[in-house]
């Protein structure tokens, strides 16, 4: 069974492997990679499109004992049985946009993922699907160093889930429109 990295794009997936496998001494298994790879990648328009039920056939042949499994498909693409833990890291949908501009993503992209992390689609499919293995860190406030800590102590001793809810923060900030289209 392996530790998985799930998220939104821009949240830190990639680098809080990396220092997590560094860590563990665990090879990182990147999901986009494999689909890459398996030729599942189908461009449409700005996005890339990948079929989860090929890929997820493809990752059942891997072996996923003792590594780390980094992707925001992870929750559609894995079963509960190929997964000791699950850590969804959720950022700030404010600073999230920050991160889409830096990125050069169209104004439509922006707004399909910023609005998915307000909403919680990642999360509430992965905590759906996986239960008690799933976990969710807020990494706004936190520095590498802190989420790394927090992932660890997770990984390690059960350390307790974060409960995050964006919602709440946008429909205060009357800022709904800022995140959905019309």
């Amino acid at each position: 069974m392996s530790i998985v990295i799930t998220g939104n794009p821009g949240v830190g997936k990639h680098t809080i492997t990396k220092k997590i496998s560094e860590i563990l001494n665990f090879p990182i298994i990147d999901i986009n990679i494999i689909a890459k790879d398996s030729g599942l990648f189908e461009k449409n328009e700005n996005t890339n499109d990948v079929d989860t039920e090929k890929l997820g056939s493809v990752l059942k042949e891997k072996v996923l004992d003792k590594t780390i499994v980094v992707g925001h498909l992870a929750p559609y693409v894995l079963e509960k049985n190929q997964v000791k833990k699950i850590i969804i890291l959720r950022r700030n949908p404010y600073d999230l946009e920050l991160v889409y501009k830096e990125r050069k993503y169209s104004e439509i992209k922006i707004k399909d993922n910023t609005g998915s992390e307000v909403l919680g689609v990642i999360a509430h499919d992965t905590v759906e699907k996986f239960e008690e293995k799933a976990f969710q860190v807020d990494v706004s406030k936190k520095n590498i160093q802190e989420v790394v800590e927090k992932v660890i102590g997770i990984i390690s001793k059960n350390e307790s889930n974060e409960e995050v809810d964006w919602l709440e923060l946008v429909a205060k900030n009357n800022d709904l429109k800022k995140f959905f289209t019309d």
